[in-house]
């Protein structure tokens, strides 16, 4: 089995592409050790102690470490858990850890006024076809948090947050681009 590695604009992460299916659907970010307890996977990269994120995509796995974290003494390791999981089979999360995953309710947590929902379904359909497509193309995802008063919030997730040209990609291309496409947008805000 080969895992290819792709660098991102983030240098602190490296996308690993394993030549098959990490997720079936949907994303999973874990930013903390404790989170990573809900997948085996995710918990033995975080047991290298430099990793500091672990994002599941739907084909890619994307790993951040921390500051000075040389990547040429933590990939082999890297490299070496995903060879074992994958090769090996294993499940991505342990038995009936689903329940851990919080998903906000469509319309609950998510910040916008339902006399909005036209704007926001525009919105929407924006991120899903153009936005997420190449955000994941760099090892992340964003995601929907609200709108409100022309204002709209996204979260970075991934190889993406935090990295030093998130703001760039949020005010110079996903701000223009919703903008243009909805007038209703008047600025696009991290969350």
């Amino acid at each position: 089995m080969l895992i290819e590695t792709e660098l991102t604009p983030n240098p602190a992460t490296v996308k690993f592409l394993p030549g098959k299916a990490v997720m079936s659907s949907g994303t999973r970010d874990f930013a903390t050790a404790d989170e990573a307890e809900a997948s085996p996977l995710a918990e033995a990269l975080f047991t290298l102690g430099d990793v500091t994120g672990v994002f599941f995509g739907r084909d890619f796995v994307s790993v951040t470490v921390g500051p000075g974290v040389n990547w040429a003494d933590v990939k082999p390791d890297v490299i070496g858990i995903l060879l074992d999981h994958f090769a090996g089979g294993m499940p991505l999360f342990k038995p009936a850890s689903a329940a851990a995953i919080s998903v906000p309710a469509e319309g609950e947590a998510l910040g916008y006024d339902a006399a909005d929902e036209d704007i926001v379904v525009q919105i929407k359909e924006l991120i899903e076809t153009r936005v997420r497509p190449a955000v994941a193309n760099d090892g992340g995802d964003i995601v929907f948090s609200g709108y409100a008063e022309g204002r709209v919030w996204l979260k970075m997730q991934g190889a993406c947050a935090g990295c030093p040209s998130s703001t760039a990609t949020l005010k110079n291309g996903i701000e223009q681009l919703l903008k243009h496409y909805v007038p209703e947008v008047t600025e696009v805000l991290a969350a």
